[in-house]
């Protein structure tokens, strides 16, 4: 990879800068060659000047290749606009990919990102609230297709819905079964209900678990509960040009600044987004590295551990420094 590609580096608020310096760490030992573009974007920005993200910002990413992003703090404030869904918006980023590893577990949970509950069609009332759901064939399509590219070669593709009862869901889940058809993949679907219980008492039975938005992103934080703890997880959101790569924590303000924030999530997401650069040995000698120090008991807090975000950095860093 040549470094005439670009990366927008979003640091955001709370543990962000944290976890985010531990990253670019460990993808400068990997030999990672990218211009990094640095963008000062968030709440802490909002809080200074009124805005969390400018006009000419959003530019500045679609200039790059992709965004290494690590955390956003949301206010309760109904003017304030989510950076997050901006860029999903903006970049069309409509796959939120999130791999969980560990504990003997391997799946992924392919999150539906641009529509559902999250699509910000919303009225706000004194007395009454609402919020439209959007599912539309094209949405849905396109996320099956990115979970059926992901389910090759792998065991099962599993439809995550709850047409039962939401009668959008019957959309989602027609399309999902067409896909799944079309490309021969082994498939079952799954209410939402059922699939959390079961995340709990049987995971090891899921492999590629496709969803809508809001179903993916409460499976995703159960399902990092169960492979230990949140810190350990990344994500990638991706569109057709761009992709935005992100640890799946929050900015944790109630640690910010502590130095015992787990980083092992922002570092996948930057093993991630070599992956789509074109680097995947790269990416794997990372993903090595992490599950070796992790193996050798570089453990933050979160994980019961005692070591501090540096000693979990430079613990990758021996590991990725001792591979042949």
């Amino acid at each position: 990879m040549s470094g005439s590609k670009r990366v927008a580096v979003i640091p955001g608020d709370g543990i962000g800068p944290e976890v985010v310096r531990s990253a670019l760490e460990v993808l400068d030992a990997a030999g990672a060659d990218f211009e990094r573009i640095f963008l000062d974007i968030g709440c802490g920005r909002w809080q200074r000047t009124g805005q969390a993200m400018s006009d000419e910002d959003l530019a500045a990413v679609k200039e790059c290749d992709c965004i290494l992003f690590g955390a956003i703090s949301t206010p309760p404030d109904p003017n304030y606009r989510s950076v997050l869904l901006r860029l999903r918006k903006g970049l069309d980023l409509y796959a939120n990919i999130r791999p969980f590893r560990g504990k003997g577990l391997d799946f992924i949970i392919v999150r539906e990102n641009t529509e559902g509950l999250y699509s910000g069609l919303e009225e706000v009332g004194v007395e009454e609230s609402r919020t439209l759901r959007v599912v539309t064939r094209r949405g849905s399509e396109r996320i099956a297709e990115k979970a059926c590219d992901l389910a090759t070669g792998r065991r099962r593709l599993t439809i995550v819905h709850k047409s039962n009862v939401l009668r959008s869901d019957r959309l989602f889940l027609e399309v999902c079964r067409s896909v799944a058809a079309r490309r021969a993949l082994d498939c079952e679907d799954m209410l939402v209900d059922a699939a959390a219980y079961n995340l709990v008492v049987n995971p090891d039975r899921f492999d590629v678990l496709v969803t809508t938005n809001l179903f993916g992103d409460i499976l995703s934080d159960e399902a990092a509960g169960v492979i230990g703890s949140l810190g350990l997880c990344a994500s990638a959101n991706v569109g057709p040009a761009k992709a935005l790569f992100e640890p799946i924590h929050g900015s944790a303000p109630d640690i910010a600044g502590k130095g015992i924030a787990n980083p092992v999530g922002a570092i996948r997401s930057g093993a991630m987004m070599m992956q789509w650069l074109g680097e995947p040995e790269m990416a794997e000698r990372i993903e090595k590295a992490v599950e070796a120090a992790l193996a050798g008991g570089a453990r933050t807090p979160d994980l019961g551990g005692q070591c501090r975000t540096e000693d979990v950095t430079q613990a990758v860093l021996r590991e990725m420094g001792g591979q042949n």
